[in-house]
C-alpha cells in the first residue's frame, strides 16, 4: 500500500491524524503531515477509513 496527500487541499480537520496516527500527523500549520508513505500492514485498515473519512478527500491509497 502507497499514501500520498494533496497537502494544498488538506484543510487541516485531523480525522486521518486521529484513526491512524502512526501514519498521519497534523504539523505546526494545522495540516497533514504524512509519516509513513508506504505504512506497515496491520494499519492498512485505519489508513483505508482515514482516506473515507477525510472531508475533503485528499487521500489517495494505491496497491
Amino acid at each position: 500500500m502507497r499514501v500520498h496527500i494533496d497537502r494544498d487541499r488538506c484543510t487541516g480537520s485531523g480525522q486521518c491524524a486521529l484513526l491512524a496516527p502512526e501514519v498521519f500527523d497534523q504539523g505546526e500549520d494545522g495540516l497533514t503531515v504524512l509519516l509513513a508513505q508506504e505504512p506497515p500492514e496491520e494499519t492498512y485498515d485505519d489508513v483505508v477509513q482515514a482516506s473515507l473519512t477525510c472531508p475533503t478527500q485528499v487521500i489517495t491509497v494505491t496497491d
